[in-house]
């Protein structure tokens, strides 16, 4: 655990959950530090097997709780946010296996997960129960089409019959998505699942062992990433050769967007029904300026645009971090 240099009181300290190779993170906190707002940078899942130490009491008098490092000492109940960046999965100390370091890891995610979701006064960007709730596609596709989104058509089943029949109906292509960024191997080798095309002779009644994610393809004239912080909204436009701009990222080009004003209205209805703070959404823009919803990433990565747009989410991030309590 780290905390911002020179801080002595962590009264009011910035509460980062995340893991050390988190580098997007560190473009917030160097603002914050500037600002001299204390930061305290905390990985739960590993560093409560480094000497870090956690403890809530609850009663009737109310709720008091301490972080404590071989360094430091924070008092929880003073921490004015929390933002929920890319903490480590819990897992077990390593000297424990089996069914001990399972249970270990099962009592971490639900007694140290449960404390840092509930710290009395603490605003949360965003709370983790929130974007976890938020990152099911379904969830996100339910919550756009209520905040007034245009929508492609999309199927999810694990009738291989019903995949077939949609697909077949569609005036034009269909892409398979998956529900999760599950690991997946391939001869032992790590591989990445794409948004590809999918035509009806290709599904086979393997659907039926799990669902799957269809849509009809968008007539794109290009894709947008849009990034919210609170009712701050930042928008790039993308230009990719791909159909999936995330496969080759060293062949896109983007560029700054203005925001349709329905667009942001949407946005920010769709962030107060899923009750986030951020969120990066995803659209696909067509030739005469409709916008459709592809997804909405709770807790998307957002340093890899142009210099100008990252440094003004940083500052976004840093301005609502700052702001609570």
């Amino acid at each position: 655990m780290a905390a911002t240099a020179g801080t002595t009181d962590p009264s009011g300290s910035v509460l980062v959950l995340t893991n050390p190779h988190d580098v997007t993170s560190d473009l917030v906190l160097r603002i914050l530090a500037e600002r001299k707002v204390p930061v305290v940078r905390f990985d739960p899942g590993t560093d409560l097997h480094a000497g870090a130490a956690l403890s809530a009491r609850y009663g009737t008098g109310g709720q008091r709780g301490t972080l404590r490092t071989r360094s430091r000492e924070l008092d929880l109940t003073g921490v004015r946010s929390v933002w929920t960046r890319r903490p480590s999965a819990f897992d077990g100390p390593g000297e424990l296996d089996g069914q001990e370091r399972r249970f270990a890891a099962a009592q971490s995610l639900w007694g140290v997960g449960g404390i840092l979701a509930s710290l009395p006064g603490a605003d949360y960007v965003n709370h983790p129960w929130d974007n976890r709730a938020a990152e099911h596609k379904p969830a996100q596709l339910a919550a756009a089409q209520r905040s007034g989104f245009a929508v492609p058509g999309t199927l999810i089943t694990n009738d291989p019959d019903g995949a077939r029949e949609f697909v077949a109906s569609q005036c034009g292509r269909v892409v398979y998505k998956p529900l999760w960024n599950t690991p997946y191997e391939v001869d032992g080798r790590a591989q990445q699942v794409w948004v590809r095309e999918v035509r009806a002779e290709e599904i086979t009644d393997g659907v039926a062992a799990c669902p799957h994610l269809f849509q009809a393809t968008v007539a794109k004239a290009f894709d947008v990433r849009l990034t919210a912080v609170g009712g701050r909204l930042f928008a790039v436009r993308i230009d990719s050769p791909d159909l999936d701009w995330r496969q080759r990222q060293s062949l896109m080009e983007c560029t700054p967007i203005a925001v349709p004003d329905g667009v942001a209205r949407s946005v920010r209805a769709y962030l107060e029904l899923s009750r986030l703070v951020f969120g990066a959404f995803d659209f696909a823009v067509t030739a005469d300026g409709e916008w459709y919803f592809l997804e909405c990433n709770p807790n998307g990565q957002w340093a890899w645009q142009p210099e100008a747009i990252t440094d003004a989410i940083a500052h976004a991030l840093a301005d609502q971090l700052q702001k609570s309590h």
